[in-house]
């Protein structure tokens, strides 16, 4: 049995988010084909392959862990370890030659996210963090903001139209509205760029636990927050919010003050 460790474990899902990106990059900025899901999102030979690489490395290394991945969805276990996959985040990104992709691997505990990696290839970039050991960016530790001032701060999103289908357009403005800054640098990598210390809020008003997994640990170990819409930290509340901790009574007194207006 392989030893067991939190630091063991976070360096094998340290190399293991680096060789499926590296599978990524070989169809990075090609002519690569893709298919649509139900969902109207899109999927590629490589999101498939990286899941598939991952889920190898995984299985030989911890053959009774449990496994989520987007692509291939759930294998049981018989532990309380479960690893949770994105092999792409951000496939709109990817498909269009954007590097602002991840692949993204989480790992819950007896249900608790302890431990995440989100390494985006096409900028060499890779963000790491275990329950207790901090987080780190390229090798150095890494912090969220202390900018305290609105008029300072930089408000991240992934699609400002994402929140009207969500029924948060009037709270997204309004958070938009106070911030000194607004941009759509979105999918995992606004919530690292919340997690270095590069912006100060991302908000997400849809979410998977896969999308997830990896960034609750991560912002909680560089000093911030992650939560859901509701305030609750967790990888399964289907949206996310990450913060640097110093503006994240503001934001969430806004987005109550707009569930109360709405009758929720």
């Amino acid at each position: 049995m392989p030893n067991l460790s939190l630091s063991s474990l976070l360096d094998f899902a340290i190399d293991a988010a680096w060789q499926a990106g590296k599978r990524t990059l070989a169809y990075y900025q090609t002519a690569i084909s893709v298919d649509y899901k139900a969902d109207d999102s899109p999927v590629t030979i490589a999101d498939r392959q990286a899941e598939e690489l991952l889920r190898r490395l995984i299985q030989k290394q911890f053959p009774d862990h449990a496994l989520l991945g987007e692509e291939f969805g759930r294998v049981p276990g018989h532990t309380p370890y479960r690893w949770i996959l994105d092999p792409i985040d951000g496939t709109r990104a990817f498909v269009h030659g954007v590097p602002f992709y991840a692949v993204l691997v989480g790992l819950e505990i007896a249900g608790q996210p302890d431990l995440g990696v989100a390494y985006f290839p096409a900028l060499d970039e890779m963000v790491w963090a275990a329950k207790g050991m901090g987080c780190y960016w390229n090798g150095r530790r890494a912090h969220v903001s202390s900018q305290k001032q609105w008029n300072r701060s930089l408000v991240l999103a992934t699609d400002s139209e994402a929140f009207a289908l969500n029924g948060k357009a009037q709270a997204y403005r309004q958070i938009v509205e106070m911030s000194g800054e607004h941009r759509t640098w979105g999918d995992a990598y606004g919530h690292i760029m919340v997690a270095t210390g590069r912006a100060e809020v991302m908000l997400d008003p849809a979410m998977n636990s896969w999308d997830c997994a990896p960034l609750l640990p991560i912002l909680q170990e560089a000093g911030g927050t992650f939560t859901d819409w509701d305030g609750v930290a967790t990888i399964h509340g289907d949206n996310a919010i990450s913060t640097n901790g110093q503006l994240y009574q503001d934001v969430m007194r806004v987005i109550r003050a707009q569930a109360n207006e709405a009758g929720h």
